[in-house]
């Protein structure tokens, strides 16, 4: 990495993007300041709990800033004075003020897990799996003013979606191999050896942010459209219906023959539980956990 090394602030919040602060570390980069999302109370006991990156960074050693706002006034003089080549971002969950993308010298540099122009947003990797897409990819990109319509540094090779891929795994995947581009990206980008791509805006989609009454299942939908809602909600926002007027959380299904009841018919077929969808087939439930029982 001798010649390549740059001053780098990250921004990152999630697991994922622990790994790509790890990746950055372990290739040589200078990491002054790691800015992560402020500590969330989680879990039934409502304690504050830092995200992972923070977690991280602590253990590495490195200072780290949780604004509750990425425009806050301190955060903007402290990466004003830090003078950093490059700032990374990767998951961090907030969008970054038109003020603070200026700070770097060679801009900001995003981790976008999707082979842009297709699927900017928030949701790429739901909205992948959710689509039945064959493949996606991680690029590589400058961020500006609009939401993810920077110009391009790099792209990954196509990365399947395999039939069991769900959100969280697809993800993990794709910060992986982000990671490893990242670090790439950067030595070219130190020496001064990258070609800026412009995004075609032709083929641009965008998603949106996902909530948790998107994750409410439709009975009515095909069959392998909600077997695949069920894999892309996983774990965020999940999938729900109704049972006995309590939530029923649904983990996961197998396609299944279809039954002879209207779609949302449960019945037990040899030992399986199975739900009448639409188009025709059913969906036998796998893995499901009723509102404040343990998974079954």
């Amino acid at each position: 990495m001798e010649g390549t090394s740059l001053k780098l602030v990250f921004f990152g919040s999630p697991q994922e993007a622990a790994g790509v602060l790890s990746a950055l570390i372990d290739a040589g980069h200078e990491i002054p300041l790691v800015v992560t999302q402020p500590d969330k109370a989680v879990g039934r006991s409502k304690m504050p709990r830092p995200t992972p990156v923070r977690e991280k960074a602590e253990l590495l050693g490195v200072p780290v800033a949780t604004p509750k706002e990425p425009n806050e006034r301190a955060l903007l003089g402290q990466l004003s004075a830090l003078s950093a080549d490059a700032f990374i971002v990767a998951a961090y969950g907030r969008i970054l003020p038109q003020a603070l993308l200026g700070l770097a010298l060679r801009g900001v540099v995003n981790v976008h897990p999707s082979l842009l122009p297709r699927h900017r947003g928030p949701s790429p990797v739901q909205a992948a799996i959710l689509e039945g897409l064959p493949y996606t990819g991680v690029t590589i990109m400058l961020l500006d003013k609009g939401v993810d319509t920077g110009p391009i540094l790099s792209r990954s090779e196509p990365i399947t979606i395999e039939a069991d891929d769900t959100g969280g795994s697809l993800t993990k995947r794709l910060f992986d191999a982000g990671s490893r581009l990242l670090v790439n990206t950067l030595a070219n980008l130190a020496k001064g050896d990258l070609k800026l791509e412009r995004q075609n805006e032709t083929q641009a989609t965008t998603t949106r942010l996902l909530q948790r009454a998107d994750g409410q299942l439709d009975w009515h939908a095909a069959a392998d459209h909600l077997s695949r809602m069920i894999r892309a909600y996983d774990p965020w926002p999940g999938t729900h219906t109704t049972f006995l007027g309590k939530v029923l959380k649904v983990l996961s299904v197998t396609l299944t023959k279809p039954t002879d009841g209207p779609p949302g018919y449960t019945t037990v077929i040899g030992d399986k539980l199975v739900v009448q969808a639409g188009g025709g087939a059913g969906l036998s439930l796998d893995r499901i956990q009723l509102e404040g029982r343990r998974p079954m």
